[in-house]
Formats: structure tokens, C-alpha cells, sequence
């Protein structure tokens, strides 16, 4: 479980980094062909970067998908609680998980219908002319108009990161069910950034942006819970 921890982070960095660094050779070459330097500036034109969009845009949709996986493990999808968060514990268990799991339900969806559009548009095809075998009357699949590639391997992101994201769905569901815990994500707090610590007369909890469901453990100080709603440990019931 450790290796998908941090899986979402390490494959949106490589995904950025990709993208960055053909932007930036691309515009490098751009610039350095104006030169009329002998012999290098016919070189430079010689070369064809005119599949960097293309492919920045598909790692940019690469990117986006893996980037919903992990806005789920770290609670930074948006959502209005407003109401969710005025009901009892017991009641607010039940519609938290509820939404956790009928979000898993739509990413398996998703990612079902995604698998089958991927295996019709070419993959299938691509599987069999792989392993040497009679492909019939498969449909080879349509090509990308730069890069010329099959255009299955693009879409394979949307199973993919729906597979992903409906792992966390359930992942963040369990947690909820054991512990009434959900991820906390600070959206004011910068990485490096030096913080000089509260006063320790000061309830952060008052500052609740009804963006996010509030979980059972970290309650506002000074709430008390409805007897029977939950237990010493803000587990739901």
C-alpha cells in the first residue's frame, strides 16, 4: 500500500516535468533558428517540433486525470456542506460515506465505459497485430494528426485515472469508516513557508469555509456530540 501512497504526486511531476522541458526546447528552437549562423541554422531547421502542442496537450489531459485521483486522497475537491455539516454525527456519517461510495460507484462507471471505448478504438487491434495474431476485420483505430500516434494510447488515461480514482474513493471511505477522519488539506498553507504558531487561546475550528464535510474526529471546540451519535473516538455509528 506504501508504493500508492504517493503515486498520483510522482507521475503528475514526471507528466509537468515532460511538459515544461518540451515547451522549453521548443521555443528555445524557435528562437535560436532566427540566427543566421552557418551551417548550425540549417541544422535547426531541419528539425520538426511541430508535435510539441500535441503533446503537451496530451500529457496535459494525462495530468488532469491523475490530478482528480489525488485531489480525493488529499481533500482538495471542492464540495458545499452547508447543510451536511448542521446534522447530527450519526446522520452526517451516513451522508459523508454515502457520497465517498456513490463516487466510487461514477468512477468505476467511468472507467468501465472508458476500458471499452480504449479496447474498440484500437487497442484490441493493437493487442492482437502484438502478439502475431489474425486481427479480422478489427478497426486499426484512428491516429493523433502530429505525433501520428493511435489515438487509444490518449484515452487510455480516462480508465486509468478513474481506476485510480475510485480507489481512493474507497480508500478514503475506509478511513472514514474506522477512524471518522477525512483528508484535511490547508489551502492557505504554502510548502516553505515558516508559520509562527496560534496563540493557544485561539479556535482555528471557527473558521470553518463550509467547502469541505467536516469529519466526526476534528469538531469545532466546544461542539459536544449528541449522545449515541458516536463514540469516544468520533467513530460514526
Amino acid at each position: 500500500m506504501k508504493l500508492l501512497d504517493h503515486l498520483e504526486e510522482w507521475l503528475i511531476i514526471l507528466l509537468m516535468g515532460g511538459a515544461t522541458l518540451i515547451v522549453f526546447v521548443s521555443v528555445l528552437h524557435r528562437y535560436a533558428s532566427g540566427y543566421e549562423i552557418p551551417v548550425v541554422q540549417d541544422w535547426l531547421l531541419s528539425l520538426n517540433f511541430g508535435w510539441t502542442q500535441e503533446l503537451c496537450i496530451i500529457l496535459f489531459v494525462w495530468m488532469a486525470k491523475f490530478g482528480a485521483a489525488y485531489g480525493v486522497r488529499t481533500g482538495i475537491h471542492v464540495g458545499v456542506d452547508v447543510l451536511v455539516n448542521r446534522l447530527s454525527d450519526s446522520r452526517r456519517a451516513k451522508v459523508i460515506l454515502f457520497g465517498l461510495l456513490a463516487g466510487a460507484l461514477f468512477t468505476a462507471i467511468v472507467a468501465t465505459l472508458g476500458t471499452r471505448f480504449v479496447w474498440e478504438n484500437g487497442a484490441h487491434y493493437a493487442y492482437l497485430s502484438t502478439l502475431g495474431l489474425d486481427t479480422g476485420d478489427l478497426p486499426q483505430g484512428p491516429t493523433t494528426p502530429d505525433l501520428e500516434w493511435p489515438t487509444w494510447i490518449v484515452y487510455l488515461a480516462v480508465p486509468l485515472g478513474s481506476t485510480l480514482m475510485c480507489f481512493r474513493f474507497l480508500q478514503v471511505a475506509y478511513g472514514f469508516l474506522r477512524t471518522g477522519e477525512l483528508p484535511q488539506h490547508d489551502h492557505g498553507h504554502v510548502e516553505g513557508l515558516t508559520e509562527d504558531p496560534l496563540p493557544v487561546d485561539v479556535n482555528i475550528y471557527d473558521m470553518d469555509d463550509n467547502l469541505h464535510f467536516r469529519d466526526l474526529k476534528h469538531r469545532p471546540v466546544g461542539e459536544s456530540g449528541k449522545s449515541g451519535d458516536s463514540d469516544q473516538e468520533g467513530r460514526p455509528s
